[in-house]
């Protein structure tokens, strides 16, 4: 058995040794050399991505349903001496992205970055919302994505020369919340395609950089286009980032080899703190899920309106949230230097194990996690969402 062992061990080293320098020295051409591929580029993330990366020099390749939104965008960046070729393209429609793919190589000639930014959310409950809109938003969320990743692997491996798949995942992608089941769901997806593809193309050798960008609460028009079974509008209410720093993960991504890139440290925080307590987590979800995503002083648009079956409104990118509104994220920054960002985790970490200290189960039940939550009620009405986070997850207030 130990000779077995050994002798598995002495194979094992020197692939982890050829991982480990891979990830860290895959060499990606700097963004003013790059063609990126943008989906979902017609408002929010995606809009945010591709004037940012113009301005840095990068051709685009736009894609969204919203035919004229990315039209106007395209000779937008044009007009300004950049290069942008604008194709319509529905994600979930596997037809629509293999076109896309040789949109860009017939433009082009090649890609050097891909990265899967669509998206449409659903707020219901679990057993009301109907299975012909979960599929579409499956569609959407996780098959756009699939179908993206595939053909830009097989670019990148075709050429031989490295490229960089970016998937924007979520924090609902790590964390099951209620109101966006399906939503979440298809990002869990997401999360495990993206990781499985990753361990794959590592024991093949093959020259691709895979990363998941993990967004918190971003300000986009990511409520006006969802579909909502709710009577009054959702929203994000809370702390909010811009898309802007999304933006700026996205780019670093693109040009340096990273496996994960958290956008708000509160989408690592509160990773880490449902890891360590997950039945707190649980309670946590349950008690802001109401205050933290709808607005219960504005009426829901009609579902009509929405972006699940039919295209968004386009070129806006910011949406209609309340709260605390941030600037950008030093986190995203720190992520770029080891260092800062192992400290960051470090610190998060150790005020997680703190918090499950006090976890005492009792008749099975987590009393002290009830008893933590209930805390934060005043006479048995939710406290501010803002409050909620501030005083469960003090990191929150950081910059």
């Amino acid at each position: 058995m130990n000779l077995a062992l050994g002798a598995v061990l002495r194979q094992a080293v020197p692939r982890t040794r050829f991982i480990h320098l891979r990830l860290d020295f895959m060499k990606l051409k700097p963004l003013n050399q790059q063609v990126l591929v943008i989906t979902g580029a017609s408002s929010g993330i995606g809009l945010v991505t591709a004037r940012m990366a113009a301005k840095k020099g990068a051709k685009l390749v736009l894609a969204a349903r919203n035919a004229d939104a990315i039209q106007q965008l395209a000779d937008e960046i044009n007009s300004q001496g950049g290069h942008a070729l604008a194709v319509p393209t529905d994600v979930g429609n596997e037809d629509d992205m293999a076109r896309l793919a040789l949109a860009a190589l017939a433009e082009f000639g090649t890609f050097d970055t891909w990265v899967n930014n669509a998206g449409v959310s659903i707020f219901g409950h679990c057993d009301e919302v109907s299975i012909p809109d979960m599929k579409r938003m499956f569609d959407t969320v996780y098959w756009g994505a699939v179908y993206g990743s595939r053909l830009a692997v097989q670019h990148f491996k075709q050429r031989q020369e490295p490229g960089a798949l970016i998937n924007i995942g979520s924090f609902f992608g790590d964390r099951a919340t209620p109101v966006q089941s399906t939503y979440c769901t298809a990002k869990h997806a997401l999360h495990g395609w993206t990781d499985a593809l990753r361990m794959e193309l590592e024991m093949e050798k093959a020259p691709v950089s895979v990363t998941l960008i993990h967004p918190g609460r971003i300000d986009t028009p990511y409520n006006e286009h969802a579909q909502s079974y709710y009577q009054h509008q959702v929203a994000h209410r809370g702390m909010v980032y811009p898309p802007e720093a999304v933006a700026e993960a996205i780019l670093f991504a693109a040009a340096h080899p990273k496996r994960d890139m958290y956008v708000g440290f509160q989408a690592k925080a509160l990773k880490m703190l449902g890891d360590f307590a997950p039945r707190f987590m649980d309670k946590l979800m349950e008690l802001i899920t109401d205050p933290g995503q709808i607005d219960p002083k504005r009426p829901s648009k009609n579902p009509e309106t929405s972006g699940l079956y039919k295209a968004g409104y386009g070129l806006h990118e910011r949406g209609s949230h309340e709260g605390w509104f941030r600037s950008g994220s030093w986190y995203v920054k720190a992520q770029k230097h080891p260092l800062l960002a192992t400290l960051a985790v470090a610190s998060a970490g150790t005020a997680a194990w703190m918090l499950t200290k006090t976890r005492n189960g009792k008749n099975g039940q987590d009393s002290k996690d009830e008893q933590a939550i209930n805390n934060l009620r005043v006479n048995d009405q939710p406290a501010p969402v803002d409050e909620v986070e501030l005083t469960i997850v003090e990191v929150y207030a950081q910059p």
